[in-house]
């Protein structure tokens, strides 16, 4: 299999009609413009029957002529700029016509879900490329004049012409050139991209998850609700392909969306029907806990190293470090392969389209009718009382189970995901709350990654490691059950400022006028 390569695309696309002449592109301060030969492009784009690529700002085609014929698959990066793409590249013999790599449908899975992915359209560009050189000479940008003839798709038989600034370099100099080019008549072009256009033609594409206005607390609960929703399936479609993709942080930020939502759904059940939300909050918890074995092994592989390093240099260090990186290497292989089968599971897909249907219409109950002010604060009302309740029992627990800790832990995660819900509807007041929270979160969490990592040493201390690297495993258990005493101690003198009245003043009920 021939392995892709990636490349970060950064440009700027510009409408201009067919009198527009390239200006004098030496007022920009180039050192050197080099206009080269012109050539052509053929290009089909692929896409699911309701455009589900175009739909997430994705383009996939097969492209000929150029330096870079083959099979191209564009994914956003800045969800606010959509000039920033990566381009995920095969070679034309990694598929003919129709015939997707398998490697790319894997990419945008998530995203098709299963649609059959078919030519949208086709269309042939007229391509006239001009380098613009820094001040040091070096190739800094690439400006192309388009003429593109769409060939077949809704705007067959249609043609236009297109500018586009890509940065090869510094990006310097980009600033001045559009100027100079937006004052010889060109414009901001209104099309995503190209593939985009060739696509959908005109019509202005519904996103897959519809953006909606932050809630007011005299917006309905269901609003709330629905913002909720809407905020966190977004968020972990977005990492859906990052996962895929093995980015730094995926598996992790994917896991905070499910959980976050999970949460939500918990505490909210009141104002949404109790049976769509367990069973949704079910499969949530599964997908999360799959993904979870992975992230887990890193955050514990790290914590682990970091610890070595800190022992004693009369110690073993490379003896424990080789006997840790062994078993984690093992384990964490086993759950990426766990991790890459459940993404192309028809279950995943259809929690995916269950997601995709909940952002869309959130099923609420009567309650949800109230204004948010009035129908949230029980709700966080009655996640702080447990938080405050077990926390407050921990000052009898400073010698005891790691699991009372850990539940802890759990509850203060609940509570701080309830009120982050919350904090769109009652602003600064909340977010302080949720800050407080933080705190806790943080250091339960800590306290609970060293109570697994010294449970892991202890496991490994019962295999036949040899006495140097035993030796030197002993002390990095002592050095983490450590750590854990210390964490409760910190915890226990920073409740009293964390639990004071003052972050919760904005949950007492307001006097009607």
């Amino acid at each position: 299999m021939t392995e892709a390569t990636t490349l970060r695309e950064i440009e700027r696309k510009l409408t201009v009609g067919p009198r527009f002449r390239m200006p004098n592109l030496e007022l920009s301060g180039a050192s050197a413009i080099t206009k080269q030969a012109a050539f052509t492009l053929s290009a089909t784009y692929y896409d699911t029957e309701d455009l589900r690529l175009a739909r997430s700002g994705i383009t996939l085609r097969r492209r000929t002529g150029g330096h870079d014929a083959g099979w191209h698959l564009k994914l956003p990066v800045d969800p606010n700029d959509a000039g920033v793409r990566d381009e995920v590249q095969l070679p034309l013999s990694a598929g003919g016509p129709g015939r997707i790599p398998a490697e790319l449908a894997d990419l945008v899975l998530g995203v098709t879900r299963g649609g059959e992915l078919t030519a949208r359209a086709t269309q042939r560009t007229r391509r006239t490329p001009t380098v613009v050189h820094g001040r040091d000479g070096q190739p800094d940008l690439e400006i192309v004049t388009d003429s593109v003839s769409l060939t077949a798709g809704p705007l067959a038989g249609t043609a236009y012409r297109e500018v586009e600034v890509e940065v090869l370099g510094s990006a310097e100099l980009m600033g001045v050139v559009i100027e100079l080019l937006q004052q010889a008549g060109a414009e901001p072009s209104r099309s995503k991209s190209k593939g985009v256009r060739a696509v959908a033609g005109d019509v202005a594409l519904d996103p897959v998850v519809a953006p909606i206005e932050r809630a007011r607390p005299k917006d309905s609960a269901a609003y709330a609700v629905t913002q909720l929703v809407r905020t966190h399936v977004h968020a972990l479609l977005a990492q859906d392909i990052r996962v895929r993709r093995a980015l730094p942080d995926s598996v992790h930020q994917f896991r905070v969306a499910a959980r976050r939502l999970r949460s939500g759904l918990q505490a909210f059940v009141p104002l949404v029907d109790e049976t769509w939300a367990r069973q949704l909050r079910a499969e949530l918890g599964w997908i999360a806990g799959v993904l979870g074995a992975a992230r887990d092994r890193e955050v514990l592989e790290q914590r682990l190293f970091a610890g070595v390093r800190e022992l004693s240099w009369d110690l073993d260090r490379a003896a424990a470090f080789v006997v840790i990186q062994d078993h984690m290497e093992a384990e964490l292989a086993l759950a990426n392969q766990q991790i890459n089968e459940t993404l192309r599971s028809q279950r995943y897909l259809d929690l995916l389209d269950a997601l995709i249907e909940a952002a869309a219409a959130p099923p609420t109950t009567d309650l949800a009718e109230l204004p948010a002010s009035e129908a949230l604060r029980p709700l966080v009302r009655k996640r702080w009382k447990r938080l405050a309740h077990e926390a407050n029992m921990l000052h009898d627990e400073v010698h005891g189970h790691d699991d009372h800790w850990h539940q802890t832990r759990i509850t203060a995660k609940k509570a701080r995901y309830t009120v982050d819900a919350c904090a769109p509807v009652f602003g600064s007041p909340a977010r302080k709350l949720g800050k407080q929270l933080e705190v806790v979160t943080e250091l339960l969490g800590e306290h609970q990654d060293c109570a697994i990592a010294a449970d892991l040493v202890h496991s490994l201390l019962t295999r036949d490691t040899g006495p140097q690297a035993a030796f030197a495993l002993g002390a990095l258990y002592a050095q983490q059950r450590e750590r854990t005493q210390q964490i409760r101690h910190e915890f226990i003198e920073a409740w009293p400022r964390i639990s004071h009245s003052e972050w919760r003043e904005w949950l007492k009920v307001r006097p009607k006028p």
